[in-house]
């Protein structure tokens, strides 16, 4: 779980950035990047959502590929490619990453319009890690990787350490499981499909025997593997 760095002074701007910092444990030299990396695009003013979070979620999942990669590769020096990969995959999912954007509370300093705030938006799991790497673009723009390094090195170390083994892909365990368990074939169906052209979202819904999983994702693929986790978790819960 990520924690709050106690060295870094709370802002003396305005109230928002400072409980921004105090989660990211960061000082920020340009307090837009912390306004722009928590509001969504329901929020955002302007075409074409200028303003939210959606250009720093671009550069921050680079960010989080990069660092992790870099880190995955220092702290199993005997694995390869393949097993390096699967490891990444998952903790770069989204199920990883809006479990650490609840845990440090980044939905209580995300802006979102009223109406959607009344959906329930603010608990979605696309919304929370859609936050959470443009989080991480901010500290990468505004520091450059040592910050945005710092953070994960703090928010993903009880995710890396609860991986004993090189994790196989949602989908791929899910086919074993249902097949052994359940001696059924997993289907997969896209149910709703939502957003601009330029930031879809897919909502996929995987079915085995008589049983169901739901995930959403800015692809199909994505959307599809978060399903399956959805789905393996209630299985083996």
């Amino acid at each position: 779980m990520a924690v709050p760095d106690p060295l870094v002074p709370p802002s003396e701007t305005h109230p928002l950035i400072a409980e921004i910092e105090t989660i990211l444990g960061h000082k920020f030299a340009r307090p837009d990047l912390p306004r722009e990396a928590m509001t969504h695009r329901s929020a955002a003013s302007g075409k074409g959502s200028r303003g939210s979070n959606e250009r720093l979620e671009f550069v921050g999942d680079r960010v989080l590929g990069l660092i992790m990669a870099e880190w995955l590769a220092e702290r199993f020096p005997q694995e390869q490619e393949g097993e390096l990969g699967r490891r990444l995959a998952h903790l770069v999912s989204q199920p990883v990453l809006a479990q650490i954007a609840d845990d440090i509370g980044l939905s209580s300093v995300l802006s979102v319009s009223s109406g959607e705030a009344k959906a329930g938006v603010k608990q979605r799991a696309t919304v929370l890690a859609d936050a959470l790497e443009a989080a991480l673009g901010a500290l990468y723009l505004d520091g450059g990787l040592d910050p945005a390094r710092r953070f994960i090195h703090r928010g993903w170390e009880r995710a890396i350490a609860e991986q004993a083994d090189p994790p196989k892909d949602p989908k791929s365990a899910l086919q074993e499981w249902a097949h052994k368990r359940l001696r059924a074939v997993p289907v997969y169906a896209v149910t709703k499909r939502s957003g601009p052209p330029h930031a879809p979202e897919f909502t996929v819904t995987v079915t085995a025997a008589d049983r169901s999983g739901v995930g959403i994702a800015g692809s199909k693929q994505a959307a599809e593997q978060a399903a399956a986790a959805a789905l393996l978790g209630s299985l083996t819960a």
